[in-house]
């Protein structure tokens, strides 16, 4: 979700900075945070005295200034979910599988989630992929750079949801777990109309799904009213009786006009799925998809932790990719940077026959895939491709342009929280204070929000000094004691802006019947990525688990892939 999922780096993507001069503070002590445990340690910056362990600050109910608390919870029980032993079987058929007498040389483009998860599991079932990454950075979707000064810029705010059961295994895979950071079981959102408050939905660990969903609604007055409230309800039973076969169907409306269908109250939609909308696409209700809506509540309703929230502890490029290339080098396979994709050289009869890289050398193999974002491979597909029905129909899949925001101040802000915030303002889509949430980028003195900058069609082309003038006028409204739109008040000490002409698809009605299958017509050749056929649409769950199903398509063909490496041999034996 795009933060939901994630904010997503192609090769079209820039990222630019501006660095003012300020002292040196020194090092900085970590949090002290114990992850996986039943006691939790939580420092409030407010006094910057530490609190006995599960000690809570007292909250008003409905709508409260937020304070600054740093605390992780326990990992959710996750594993006996069913969407959880799923994934765990999936991930668990590729170590179990025969080992291949000749193992597949398999060369995959694009070193993101998809490309990554590709690459690990065909590894686990014995073959040996060549993963090349057009850039110097690992992560795709996920990519993250350093300054100057040590600190790391993201391309997007990512948040690991416990309805991610692929992301999940993979952790526990890899034996990283302990990298997630795991908040209080709450959705946070802003309120407009009243600055610098903020309204919760707080799930309750004493019920099971999806009553402590329910009761999280039923709780929060502030936001809907209870008319609206029965209104919302009763237009989602369809949904919730109809299950996946009804969620597919509405592909066709937008959000908007589905809740208007439905008889939902304008206001469900500005008050709730405004927020939400720019949360899982960045775009508006009015162009969003209900299917991709649909989705995410299913997750979020039907798992007990469905909703729950976890950050990454670090920057993903070395705190989660990494792992994953160690992986797959312990067992065999490659992983090359600065290794761009020029040209998909082809046989007489159509199928692949080499990769040509811009650096003039070629890459052969016993099968290819293609593991970057469909608008790279729409640049990239042969001529005679383009009219195969599998690939004409990605002309409707188009990535959507976002803006992730970086911004350094010379303080610690007090109006924020340890976890995800969704803004709800018209630019802003949702945010976080770095310096609480994610270990490595904490600091006692000062924050770092992170913000995703959203719908950004009108704003992709402008100035990054126009990007930051427009985000503090929206966080003067979220901050009014702290934040002035003319810096009066907090100050900026450096900022960087990445921008991403083409992100995730955009999830407009129609696009399902476009997503094309990880299998491809041509022999030989795979796509993985998350805008391909699979339930979690484009999110990093999306991501991961279409790498799964790219591999298990290449390991099911292996006696014809293989029958076809031998062909290919002899043929060029015979000139």
């Amino acid at each position: 979700m795009s933060q939901w999922g994630s904010v997503s780096a192609t090769n079209f993507s820039s990222h630019q900075s501006r660095i003012f001069e300020f002292p040196n503070v020194g090092t900085v002590p970590r949090c002290c945070f114990s992850l996986g445990s039943k006691k939790m340690a939580s420092l409030a910056f407010g006094s910057n005295q530490f609190m006995p362990p599960g000690t809570r600050l007292k909250k008003k109910k409905g709508v409260l200034p937020l304070k600054v608390v740093c605390v992780d919870y326990p990992r959710p029980e996750l594993d006996s979910t069913v969407n959880f032993l799923e994934a765990a079987a999936l991930s668990a058929s590729f170590r179990g599988s025969p080992r291949p007498a000749k193992p597949l040389k398999v060369v995959i483009a694009g070193a993101g989630l998809a490309g990554l998860s590709t690459a690990k599991y065909l590894a686990d079932a014995g073959h040996k992929p060549i993963l090349l990454e057009a850039r110097d950075v690992l992560g795709g979707k996920v990519a993250a750079w350093k300054d100057d000064d040590g600190d790391w810029y993201e391309t997007g705010l990512h948040i690991f949801f416990g309805a991610y059961p692929n992301i999940q295994n993979l952790f526990g895979e890899l034996g990283i777990d302990d990298r997630l950071q795991w908040k209080e079981h709450s959705m946070i959102f802003a309120m407009p109309s009243k600055p610098g408050e903020f309204s919760r939905f707080d799930f309750t660990d004493a019920l099971p799904a999806p009553l402590n969903g329910i009761w999280a609604i039923l709780r929060n007055n502030e936001m809907l009213t209870w008319a609206e409230k029965v209104k919302f309800a009763i237009g989602l039973l369809p949904a919730m009786v109809g299950g996946q076969p009804y969620v597919e169907a509405q592909d066709g409306f937008t959000v908007k006009d589905w809740m208007r269908k439905q008889g939902i109250p304008d206001r469900v939609t500005d008050e709730v799925f405004i927020a939400m909308s720019k949360a899982l696409n960045f775009i508006n209700p009015d162009e969003l998809s209900m299917q991709c809506i649909l989705i995410a509540l299913n997750r979020f309703l039907q798992e007990k932790h469905g909703s729950k929230m976890a950050f990454l502890d670090g920057n993903p490029p070395e705190r989660l990719c990494m792992p994953i290339v160690d992986h797959i080098q312990s067992l065999g396979g490659e992983v090359r940077l600065n290794s761009r994709i020029q040209k998909i050289d082809l046989n007489d009869d159509g199928t692949v026959k080499r990769f040509l890289l811009t650096n003039g050398s070629e890459i052969e193999g016993d099968a290819y895939v293609f593991a970057t974002p469909v608008d790279i491979l729409k640049l990239l597909l042969p001529e005679n491709w383009k009219e195969i029905p599998y690939f004409k129909k990605l002309d409707k899949l188009v990535g959507v342009p976002v803006i992730n925001v970086h911004i350094w101040f010379d303080r610690k802000l007090k109006n924020t929280y340890d976890h995800l915030l969704l803004s709800r303002s018209p630019l802003l889509s949702v945010y976080a204070d770095m310096s609480v949430t994610c270990k490595e980028y904490y600091n006692p003195n000062q924050s770092m929000l992170e913000l995703v900058f959203a719908p950004a069609e009108e704003w992709i082309s402008r100035s990054d000094s126009d990007i930051i003038d427009a985000t503090m006028k929206e966080l003067s409204k979220l901050f009014p004691d702290e934040i002035a739109a003319d810096q009066s008040k907090a100050k900026i000490l450096k900022y960087h802006v990445v921008k991403t002409p083409r992100s995730v698809y955009k999830t407009v009605p129609d696009c399902e019947p476009c997503r094309p299958r990880q299998r491809s017509p041509l022999e030989g050749f795979y796509l993985a990525g998350d805008y391909t056929k699979q339930k979690y649409l484009a999110s990093m769950e999306g991501a991961v688990l279409s790498g799964k199903f790219c591999a298990q398509a290449i390991v099911q063909d292996y006696e014809l892939l293989a029958a076809r490496g031998q062909r290919i041999l002899a043929e060029a034996g015979s000139r």
